[in-house]
This record gives C-alpha cells, structure tokens and sequence, in this order.
C-alpha cells in the first residue's frame, strides 16, 4: 500500500502515517465562526484539506475514510453581528437574528467551497447540535478536578494538565510572560480558559454544567470545548489526524488537546495534527486597511474561476505561506486552459507514480502540479486528465466552461482568408453549445481581421484590435500547425461584455 508520509506539528517531524484502522481513517478539521463571508484565509484550510481527502480516499477507499469539518455558530462574534443588525433596524429577536444570519452564512460558505472544488466533509456539524455533549464532557472535567465554576463560569484549570503547552512548544510560564490573556479576576490562573460563560436573557443560553449538586444557569460554551465534544461524538476519543491554520495552533489546539486528553486519559485524542501556513496577497499580510482584504466570493466576483483560486493556492506547499497575486492567477488560468484544451474527448487512466510520490511525501502540491506540467509536455494525456482529478482539477468539465471555451479558425491549405479565398474555413467549437449566431460571426469577423493586420504586417492595428478585444472578453492568439496551416484562436473568459464587442464589427 502507498505510504504518505506527514508532518506531524506535535512531533515536530515528518512521520510515516499509519491510520489506527485502514477501513476507518478519520480526520477532523477546525471548520468556520459563521458570521461573514470566507475570506482567503479561511478558504486555504479548505483546499489543502480537501486534498488530503481526497488522497486518503485514493489509498483506503472512498468508503473508509470519514472526514468531519464543524461549523461555529454559537460565539460572541457573531452575537456581536447580531446586534449590530439589531441596532441597524432589524425587528426581530437577537436569536431570531442569529439564527437567520447562521444559516445564511453557512449556505455562503458551502456555494463558495463548492466553487472552489472542495468535496462536501463527511460530517459538517453545528456546535449548537451538540450542547449536550459539551456539557457532559465540562462536568467530567469538574469530576476529574481538570475544571471549576467561578462567577457563573467555568474554566479549564491549565496547571492540572503537565503537558499543556508541547503542541506550541512554551511553557505555561513562557505563554504568561508573552502572550495577551484574559486577566479577570474569577480565574486562578491567567492561563486558564472558559468552557462555559454566561448568557444574558436575550443571548442565546441552554441549561450549564452542574456544579455542586445544581446547574450553573444558563450559559454557552466556550469556543475550544465546541471541536473537543463534536470531534469525540462522532469520531470516538482517539482519531488520526487533526487539521486547521496555524493561527489555530495557539490557543484553539491546545486547549482541545488539554480538554480532551483530560476527559479521556486513556485515549490520546489525534494522532497527527497538521496545520498551513497563512495567507498574503501580493507580499503582504491580508488587511483591510491596505485594501488587500478579498473573500473567496469577490475573486469569484471579479472574474477568476474557482478552479484558479484553487491552483494558486496548491501551488505553494501547504507549510509555507502562500501569496495570491493576480500574475499568479493569469499564469494559473493560462495553465488549465491550456491543460483542457489538450485532454479534449481523452478517457483518464492511472495516476502517474511521480504525481502520487510528490502527493505522498507531506501533500507536496507544488511538486505534484509540475508533474502534471511534465505530463502534458510529453503527451501524456490520459495520465494527465486521471492525476489532475485526484487534486480536484477536472480537466473534462474545465473544457465545458465559459473561462475556458474557445473558438479556432483555419483556412484548410494556409493561407488566409484576407486572400480572396471563396470557401469558409474550418471552425473548431469546444465546450460552447449552442452559440448564439450573432456572437459567432462576430468573433468569426474579428478573428479574420486581426489575421489580416498580421498579415499584412499593420502590428500597431493588431495590437490595437487584440487589446480591444481582451476588454470586450476575448483574447486572440495566432496559431501554427504542424502541417504549416495558419489560423487563430480566440478564447472566451468568463464574461463578454456585447457593447464592446459590438463596437469592434
């Protein structure tokens, strides 16, 4: 069987991954706070996950594999949200309001995963679904002595735990002296953290912990005892692997493997824990201050194909950070056009063994993607359509889409039609449909005379009439045959704006 070798944060190395069952390998991946949009931040998670997905699929089996990413929809950001709306005019309750602005937010973020080839988890858990199961798991640490109420909460006592700090690699002392925490008064240690805090009437509440006999009140819980309940319920007190940002590293992963481990000694909690590096856009840090700040939907928004989003980003391996930029994203668009233009009408066969050996040594896309590059370079298409798609580049599908279509017009013995040739010329149509009779003699036209300018050697005209016709849509490119036949090729993006078309007939 292929062996996948991962870093391993805890560890601190790579380690060869070995599953605690084949036929039931597990992974859970800390998902979204539900209250906006995804930014890019919150998608790379997604996408380096989602390959790791799919890779374990390939090796145990699409049925063996069980992949649970949560959604946080109880927390003070969104509350925050809600309120803000609230003040804004909306009428109803503040639990009315967060419920609808949960749920749509949750239908945001799925359109969007979706868009950017992402497989659906196995399991995409609410943390309100499993109340129940936090508190249960908080009054087993109050059993244990790992937890105590105080002022209507109750925290997690860090100093119970002697191995709290090795996922980050400080000492508690270390995380006090350089760390910004929660300073309040009820708490015995600066470090200790909530598992439970009160709720206002109005804010969202279920019945707290019990604490000496009788409830604590009503309350919520802490965001870190959210991933510890859901991850136990429905993958059991030991799991492989364990996923997320590094900015989740401290404090989120740490308090769960605290929590957990305390809760169920016997257990170990995950395995492997992996985490990606952040996100820049055009070499700097992410911020809405210096107008870089994109959700995947304004990219989307703005032209560029989930499928881009997507190459760019398993283009820098998943330890490093990654930087989005629009030079990046036009090469990574040119590349799959060219990719689906070449694997027209071809049947997949097998994965290529260098694309899985990159794939299999700590999910090394960069390396994996220049494989395919390889493969398209040598002809090897049938390996290059079967590789793509086990990274989630569909190559086929990619063919049938607008930012991908193209039309290719040739005359059938080289010469040009500008020549005074009484016949039509071949006409390749791929992965357009039915087309509108109009748009196609227009482009038939303006494919025609650009030729001619070239022709006849007018490059300032060709420029010209090439540089109008990208900001009407369509991008012309001059094409050779082997044979010698001449002819061009227009592509279509994602959308052709008709005035500017119609302006250049």
């Amino acid at each position: 069987m292929t062996q996948i070798t991962l870093h391993n944060s805890r560890t601190r190395r790579k380690e060869p991954f070995t599953p605690i069952d084949p036929e039931n390998v597990r992974m859970y991946v800390c998902g979204p706070t539900v209250y906006d949009r995804a930014h890019l931040g919150n998608a790379r998670p997604v996408v380096v996950f989602d390959v790791l997905y799919r890779l374990l699929r390939h090796v145990y089996g699409d049925g063996n594999v069980t992949y649970v990413r949560n959604f946080t929809d109880v927390d003070d950001k969104i509350n925050a949200r809600a309120r803000v709306m609230q003040e804004a005019g909306d009428a109803r309750s503040l639990n009315d309001i967060i419920r609808a602005l949960t749920d749509e937010t949750i239908g945001w973020y799925h359109a969007d995963m979706d868009a950017l080839g992402a497989l659906r988890p196995d399991h995409a858990p609410r943390a309100t679904e499993f109340i129940v199961q936090m508190v249960a798991m908080i009054e087993g640490l109050i059993a244990k002595g790992h937890a105590y109420a105080a002022e209507g909460h109750v925290l997690f006592d860090v100093r119970s735990y002697p191995d709290y700090g090795k996922l980050s690699g400080r000492s508690v002392d270390d995380m006090i002296a350089g760390a910004r925490v929660e300073v309040a008064p009820y708490k015995r240690d600066p470090m200790d953290f909530v598992l439970w805090k009160p709720s206002s009437a109005e804010e969202p509440g279920w019945d707290g912990p019990v604490w000496e006999g009788k409830s604590i009140g009503q309350g919520r819980p802490g965001w870190h005892i959210e991933c510890s309940a859901m991850a136990h319920d429905i993958l059991g007190p030991a799991f492989d692997i364990h996923g997320g940002g590094i900015d989740l590293q401290f404090p989120h992963h740490e308090n769960e493997i605290a929590q957990s481990c305390c809760a169920h000694p016997d257990a170990g909690f995950a395995n492997f824990w992996l985490h990606n590096e952040m996100v820049q856009v055009e070499g700097k840090k992410m911020s809405k201050s210096l107008g870089n700040f994109f959700t995947v939907r304004d990219l989307l928004d703005q032209g560029w194909p989930g499928e881009v989003i997507r190459f760019v980003m398993l283009s820098t391996h998943y330890r490093k950070p990654m930087d989005w930029t629009e030079e990046k994203a036009r090469e990574a668009m040119e590349t799959l056009r060219t990719w689906a233009y070449s694997v027209l009408g071809v049947m997949p066969s097998q994965v290529d063994p260098e694309f899985m050996e990159a794939l299999q040594a700590d999910m090394n896309t960069s390396d994996a993607l220049t494989v395919l590059g390889e493969l398209h370079k040598s002809n090897d298409r049938a390996r290059l359509v079967a590789s793509a798609k086990l990274v989630g580049f569909d190559l086929l599908a990619i063919g049938e889409k607008s930012w991908a279509r193209l039309f290719e017009f040739k005359t059938n013995d080289g010469r040009f039609l500008s020549e005074g040739i009484d016949y039509q010329p071949t006409i390749g149509v791929i992965g357009w449909g039915e087309i509108p009779s109009e748009v196609h003699d227009v482009i038939a036209d303006l494919v025609h005379l650009w030729l001619r300018h070239r022709r006849n050697k007018d490059f300032e005209k060709a420029d010209s009439l090439r540089d109008s016709a990208a900001l009407a849509g369509i991008e012309l490119r001059a094409t050779r045959s082997k044979n010698g036949i001449n002819g061009g090729t227009a592509f279509i993006k994602n959308v052709i704006d008709p005035a500017k078309l119609e302006a250049l007939k």
